[in-house]
Parts: structure tokens; sequence; C-alpha cells
């Protein structure tokens, strides 16, 4: 049995409060459901202490007697069979009255509520989410029936101590204390089931299989066996092998340390699915550990959410989120960088100018993109699976960093128009080695979904010739396209915008039918031209259709479909550009129309081809009753 001596208090002030309508949900979670599990606890809270004394360091940089004459982090860990109690202590930087009760009473800044919504009803999955979600403290009351915190913030008065103190119920009291020394102290009244957590044996295998990987040292009292057991003095043991990971030589670390120490920095529970340990000498000095990970955290696409690497200079922790090292289509990367060329008092505003900082981060993409390439050649299932989580925010990359766009390009993925796979798996160099010879651009189209871009009209001619489409249906792909030119000496060229050369496929006799069927439907064309006035730029005669009767087509450098969804979901307005209408002169309905005398018949028959050309492509009708109401006319007369 191990204790930590509990210090002498003088409480006053003590007061009740509520907690937050979803701590209630969570308290009622963790105690009634998530159990599967449950040793966790210990690494949740092993690591907050960890942050605690991170922050604390981070903080005397500027104020050194915030140490109190004690610069020596340490966690230490004591339990009591006889009362079944289980305490975690550290000398980190603690906690004021405000800060207990915003951090311990409301869970608003930690994404309580997406951790509900992402609930699925099973425990194993469910107790994953724990610490994912910065609701980690909580975990302690899967074991406890009453959780006690005693801090004190370095550097207050020792008479400004607090005593937290709830049962995981509806609410928690709080009284003011006096504490000697700063830090934290979280004591766990264990239910009676969970009595294997006040053993020494189990919580130095906890410690050992989670926190190993923790540079501040896990301190327990030895605990000694036999019959003079009671006669020895107690002496302590470090419980860990406190040694920053990352600065340990890669041959020494064993992938399970580096599994534990991504899911300490990431609060993931599942294993990352690549990382790269790297550490350069010479003009720079500097060690990287970066993680890719198996999915995409809750907050990927949360903008303002805070992001970046855990950034230590000379191994003191300097920042837990230093997102100048990484560009944002990289948020999703986790890792520590640690360097001996700055300045221990560094800062935000500093980081921002320094050139170093430039350096390194350049080299850091680097190693991201060397990462991945390597990933895609050598493990293609993994890079799919990577690709799924990740690869929206791979196609901000081209717009982000133009210096390292030909890189980002390799790493992209499509559909494409020769198989029926509604996942990305096809590359841009893939695409150019299956290229015919005379061909010269690299074909695609652009669509609201896989099944719109899979069925559009414009791909009729290309798959009679038999040329590749790539299918772009993600929201992003327009804005990448508009940024993305040129791959490999091969310009990109949308389907659906501007006219359609395909001179480099087509042969002699072809290209003289086409020159025939613009002069013999000449006359439709103008008709055409009087009836759309309003709605079309221009008519023309389209050889990329072979079985629709018509099409719409944007200017070359006109707004396409989606990126105009995309400005008006936004609240922007978008420029108003006419489509051009091209019909298809093979296909019955255009013959019947060019011979339709009836002018009102003709101006019926010219608007519901045009709309069905614009549903053909995802748009909208500007007038869906006025549709509908042709279309109805039309059926009647065939009828009749």
């Amino acid at each position: 049995m191990t204790q930590i001596e509990t210090e002498t208090k003088t409480e006053t002030e003590t007061e009740t409060l509520g907690f937050q309508t979803e701590v209630k949900q969570l308290l009622h979670l963790m105690i009634h459901s998530l159990y599967s599990n449950k040793e966790i606890f210990l690494r949740e809270l092993i690591s907050n202490a960890a942050d605690a004394t991170d922050k604390l360091r981070f903080a005397a940089l500027d104020d050194n007697t915030l140490y109190e004459n004690d610069s020596d982090p340490v966690i230490r860990i004591g339990f009591d069979k006889e009362a079944n109690t289980l305490t975690v202590m550290d000398t980190g930087i603690g906690m004021d009255r405000q800060e207990v009760i915003e951090h311990l009473g409301t869970i608003a800044k930690s994404g309580t509520t997406e951790f509900l919504q992402s609930l699925t009803g099973e425990q194993q999955k469910d107790s994953q989410l724990i610490g994912k979600f910065g609701v980690g403290f909580y975990s302690a009351f899967i074991v406890a029936e009453k959780v006690e915190v005693i801090t004190r913030k370095a550097g207050d008065d020792k008479a400004q101590g607090v005593h937290w103190q709830s049962a995981g119920e509806g609410d928690f009291s709080i009284t003011t204390m006096t504490k000697e020394h700063r830090g934290t102290e979280v004591v766990l009244h264990l239910k009676k089931a969970e009595a294997e957590f006040a053993d020494g044996f189990r919580l130095r295998n906890l410690v050992r299989k989670y926190s190993d990987h923790i540079s501040i040292p896990v301190i327990m009292t030895k605990e000694h066996y036999g019959d003079d057991a009671d006669k020895k003095e107690p002496e302590d043991e470090t419980v860990n092998s406190a040694t920053a990971l990352w600065a340990r030589p890669r041959s020494e670390v064993k992938n399970e340390e580096y599994h534990e120490f991504y899911k300490h920095i990431s609060h993931d529970f599942e294993d990352p699915l690549s990382w790269s340990h790297n550490r350069v000498e010479g003009k720079l000095e500097y060690t990287s550990l970066l993680y890719i990970p198996a999915k995409a955290p809750f907050d990927l696409w949360q903008r303002e959410a805070s992001r970046g690497l855990k950034l230590y200079i000379q191994r003191v922790f300097i920042m837990d989120e230093a997102e100048q090292f990484l560009p944002l289509y990289l948020r999703f990367i986790k890792g520590v960088v640690d360097s001996n060329d700055l300045s221990l008092n560094v800062s935000r505003e500093i980081l921002q100018k320094d050139p170093i900082i430039d350096s390194i981060r350049a080299a850091l993409i680097k190693r991201v993109l060397d990462m991945l390439e390597k990933m895609a050649k050598k493990k293609p299932e993994q890079y799919t699976k990577f690709w799924q989580q990740f690869g929206q925010v791979m196609k901000e990359g081209p717009a982000e960093d133009f210096s390292n766009k030909e890189k980002i390009a390799k790493l992209l993925r499509f559909s494409s128009s020769i198989d029926d796979n509604t996942g990305q798996t096809h590359g841009l160099a893939d695409y150019v080695e299956r290229m015919k010879e005379d061909q010269k651009k690299i074909y695609y189209v652009v669509a609201d979904s896989h099944n719109t871009a899979k069925n559009s009209p414009h791909l009729e001619i290309f798959r009679k010739k038999g040329l590749e489409v790539l299918l772009l249906s993600d929201r992003v792909d327009e804005w990448l396209m508009s940024h993305l030119m040129d791959f490999d000496g091969k310009s990109l060229q949308d389907v659906a915008k501007g006219s359609l050369d395909l001179d480099e496929v087509a042969d002699e006799a072809e290209k003289k039918s086409q020159e025939e069927q613009v002069q013999e439907f000449a006359g439709l064309v103008e008709r055409l031209q009087g009836v759309l006035s309003e709605r079309v730029e221009n008519v023309r005669v389209t050889h990329r259709l072979t079985d629709s009767p018509a099409c719409l087509v944007v200017g070359e450098q006109d707004m396409g479909n989606q990126m105009r969804k995309l400005m008006e979901a936004a609240g922007q307005a978008t420029p108003a550009a006419k489509p051009t209408f091209e019909i298809n002169p093979t296909h019955p309905l255009v013959i019947k129309l060019n011979d339709e005398v009836d002018e009102d018949r003709f101006g019926d028959l010219s608007e519901i081809l045009f709309d069905q050309a614009n549903l053909a492509e995802g748009g909208k009708l500007d007038d869906p009753a006025a549709y509908v109401n042709r279309l109805n006319k039309l059926l009647l007369e065939l009828s009749a």
C-alpha cells in the first residue's frame, strides 16, 4: 500500500454548483455505459498531469518564481487499499477557483456536443472517443464513485487553494482552502468493483503500457514483500522511462512506443497510419516526429479550430499547437518538433517572422509529402485509406502551396470513366500513362455527385473515342482545378467548358461530316437563338454528343455550376454568365425540331430541350412550374 500524504487543509467558502447539461449527459454515460476499456482513465489523468507540468515550464520562462523554489517536475501516483482510493498528483501549473469551475464544471471548450453526437451505442467504440474530444478527466467516473480535486495555481497565495469534489451526479462542491504546494491532486474514491486499481502491480503495468513515453518522471513508492517488509524504509521509484521519446534514437524505439506516444499527443485511441521520426543536424538542428492519423478528427472542417505541432525548444515545452510549421492543408498531421536554434523566450509573434521557422516549415512539408508519396508507391491500399479520410483536405494544397504544387498533384486521386468504382483511386500520373498516343490533354468533368459526373452527356464522345475522363464530384474540385492548370507537361481540360477540340483524335471523314452538319442545321441554330436569347449566350451544333439531344457549355473562363453553388451557399453574389446551348444534329429529337413548322410548338419544345440539358448537368430550373406545364402539354398532344 502506498499513499500520498494529504496536506493540512483549512477550508472556507464552500458552494455547491450544478453541472452544465452536457456534462450531466457525459457523466451518466461514463458511470453507466463506458466500461469495456475502463483502464484508459489512468492514461488520461497522467496526460493531463503532464500537460499541466509542460504549461508551468512555459510560463516559468517569463517568471521563474512560479517554480516556488522547486523546479523539478514530477507526477506521483499513490493508492490506499484499505480506503480503496487512488491518487494522481502533479507539480504543474495548477488551477485557481475560476479555472476549476470552467474546466471541471463545464466543457463548452472541449467539444462535448460533437462527442455525444459521435456515439455509436457500442461500448468499445464509444470508449475510444474519450480524450479525443477533450473529456478525459471525466473518464475517472468510470471507476470512481466520488472524485476530489485539490489544486493551487502556481504563484497564488497558499490560502487560495481549491478543493473540488463530486459524485458524478447533478452537481459539484467547490471550497477555498490552504494548500502548501502548487499543482493538482486528483483523488479517486474507487467503486467496490474497481478495487483492482488500488494495487501497485496493476498500476505499474498500466503506467508502462500507456504512459512510458511521458518525459516527466511518474513516481510510485516501491513496495517490499516478505517478513521484514514493514521494517524497510519507503523508497521512491520512477515507473516510466521518463525520457522524451523523440529525443531517443529511432533504433531504440519500438513501434508500440510510437503508437502510445501518438495516442498521448492526439488523444486518439487508434494507432496512427504512419509516422516519420527524423533528426536534422548541420546548419539547423531540430528533431521532428510526425504522425498521419488513421481517421480524420471530428473538427477537421472547423477552420477556426486550433491545430498544429507541439513545439519544444531544447526539450522545454513552448507551445501546444504551433500552427506555423505546417500549412492548413496538412492540418491533420500530429506530432512534435524540438529545435535547438530557437530562443526559449519565443512567442507566437516571433514565430511568424523567424526565418528559422520558415526553413523548418519547408523541410517538414517536404517530409510529410515524401512520407505520403512513399506510402502511395509502396502501400497503395494504405494510401487509399488515407485518401478516403483526408483527400478533400489535400485538394486544398495546390492553391495554398504553390512551391509544392507538382508534388501535391502526384498525390491527388480521382474517380475515372474507365471503371464504375465510386472511390477515388486514379492518380494523374496513372492517367498520363494510359493516354492515347496523339492525346495532348488530361480531360475531366466536374459535377455535384459521382453519378451526375459519370452520366454527364459531355462524356459521350469520349466514350466513343475510348478517351478517359476523370470524374470530379467533391465540393472543392472546381476550385482545385482553377489552380492546377497542367501536370507533367499536359494541360487539364474541363470537357464541359468552352469549345471542344478533338481534332487530334478525329479523322478527315469525321471532320468533313461535321462541317456539313453545321451548314445543314444553320437555320435551326438561328431559330433556337431567337427563342432562347434570354437564357443562352449562343447556340451551336455540337460534335461532343452521341446519345443526348443537347447540352449546356459554359465559357472557358466562366464559373462552373459547382463553384457557383458554393459561392451562393456562402452568401456571395455570383457573376451572371449565360451558357452556350449545343445541339446534337444526329439525334431524332433535334431532327424533328428542325422540321417543326408550328412556332408555338417549336418554342415549347426548345424550352423543354434546354431545361432537360440543364437538369442533366445537375442544374436547377429557374421556373419548374413552366417546365412541368410544357411537358404536360406535350404528353397530352402525344396521347390525343
